[in-house]
Order: C-alpha cells, then sequence, then structure tokens
C-alpha cells in the first residue's frame, strides 16, 4: 500500500490540469496505479457527516478507509487537538511549513476518514490543517480537557482492533507528527560512522506505550534512549521502519 500522501498529491497533480502520464512521472509509480486513483475511482461524492461516521452508521462495520484512520489517529495523538466547548466540535492538527508532504496527507486522511470540507489555517512556521464536524468525538473518545500528558490515553476496543490490523499507518502517523528520522553520527575509537536513526519524542508514558505496542507488533526492535524519547536505529528495524513510515516530505 502506497503512503496516503503520495496519493494527495497524486490527485492534486491530476486535478491542477497534469495529465495521467505526467503524475505517474512525478511521483514515480506506474501509470495504472495513478490512473486507478485519479480516473477509475475518483473522490466520492461526500455525505453528511452523521451518514458518514461509521460509529454511527446503522452497520457500524468500522471505517471504508482502516489505513486512513489509523494514519490520523497518529496524527492525531501526536500534533492533534479537538475542540469539543464550540457548537461546532473542531479537529486541529498541526503540520510544519517544512513538510508540505505532510500537509497534504493530513488533509487526505481528514476527508478521507469523515471531512466533508477541510481548512488550512496559517499560524508561525505551521499550518493547523483543520475540519469542523460533529462527529469527530466518536471517532476520536481520547479527546478531554488539558494536555494529553496529563491524562490516560487508552485506546476503545474498536480503535485497537484497526491499529492491530494496520500498526505501520499508525506508526506512520506518529513519526510524521512527534518523530524523525535522521543521520545519526558518532565516533568510535577514532572513527566516524554514520546510519540512519529513527526518534519518537512524547512526555505522554499511554502513547508512549501505544508507539512501542505498535513497533512490537511489526517485530522492530527499539530502545528508550530518555524518559520522553524512543529510538530505532537497528540497521534492520530501520530498514523495516522506513516500509512503513520513510522520511518526511
Amino acid at each position: 500500500m502506497h503512503p496516503p500522501e503520495i496519493r494527495a498529491r497524486a490527485r492534486r497533480l491530476y486535478l491542477g490540469g497534469a495529465t495521467v502520464a505526467e503524475v505517474a512521472r512525478t511521483v514515480g509509480l506506474a501509470y495504472p496505479t495513478v490512473r486507478h486513483w485519479c480516473k477509475d475511482r475518483p473522490e466520492p461524492k461526500q455525505q453528511g457527516t452523521a451518514l458518514r461516521c461509521f460509529r454511527c452508521r446503522e452497520d457500524a462495520r468500522g471505517p471504508t478507509d482502516p489505513s486512513a484512520y489509523a494514519y490520523l489517529l497518529g496524527l492525531y495523538l501526536g500534533d492533534g487537538h479537538l475542540v469539543t466547548s464550540a457548537r461546532v466540535p473542531v479537529l486541529r492538527i498541526a503540520c510544519a511549513d517544512a513538510w508540505p508532504g505532510l500537509i497534504e496527507a493530513c488533509d487526505d486522511a481528514m476527508r478521507t476518514v469523515l471531512a466533508e470540507k477541510v481548512q488550512r489555517v496559517q499560524k508561525l512556521g505551521c499550518v493547523s490543517v483543520q475540519s469542523y464536524g460533529k462527529h469527530w468525538p466518536c471517532l476520536l473518545p481520547q479527546h478531554g480537557p488539558g494536555r494529553k500528558h496529563e491524562r490516560r490515553i487508552v485506546l476503545a476496543d474498536w480503535q485497537r482492533t484497526i491499529v492491530e490490523a494496520h500498526p505501520g499507518d499508525f506508526l506512520r502517523g506518529l513519526f510524521h507528527s512527534d518523530g524523525c528520522r535522521f543521520a545519526n553520527q558518532v565516533t568510535v575509537r577514532g572513527k566516524r560512522y554514520v546510519y540512519p536513526r529513527y526518534m519518537f519524542v512524547n512526555e505522554s508514558t499511554d502513547i508512549m506505550g501505544l508507539c512501542q505496542w505498535a513497533l512490537d507488533l511489526l517485530g522492530i526492535a527499539w530502545r528508550m534512549n530518555r524518559r520522553n524519547s524512543l529510538s530505532v536505529a537497528r540497521r534492520e528495524a530501520v530498514a523495516a521502519l522506513d516500509r512503513h513510515v520513510g522520511p518526511k516530505s
């Protein structure tokens, strides 16, 4: 499965006037894949959030795109905030200006999961990707007063089922919000070594525990290098995480 940010970018390029072939060359994917995204499977007509909320539908069979939900859940637990005090709840996720691909992916995930409309509000150094909808609290029951690290964060049973089936997408959301991939440099006996490494930093012990759990589901080795910081540094572990997360764009 291709990351949602690539799918979102392909759709936007196509809607902006590029041909399928041009989009395929730009994103580096096969022509049939891009054609399926842009022409064979166009954006579905949006419905009211009451009809789109998979927790409130009569069938209640779960999200139509569980991988997008797992990704959005990871983003929300990292840099998201759900305001429920207003007449209509609003989900806001902060995305740094340095990562335009992340902004696109966040926008796409919100629309796929629930949103009829997504707004982008420019802040100092970041964009607040936000969506108003009465049913966001149904899908993100971790909302509550105060900061996340000052209260319990526990997944509902139905959320755990989704993450267990899509741990890579959940981790992508976590690392795209509060993580990074970088070149680590160490010197041993006068010799300098450079190797890729992932870091995830979060003040909430509960959210950190969820990150550890998802990594364990994929068999990816990790260690805590500080109280609030998790590291993935072994070569095979980094390679495995690359298949699910990869660097931000």
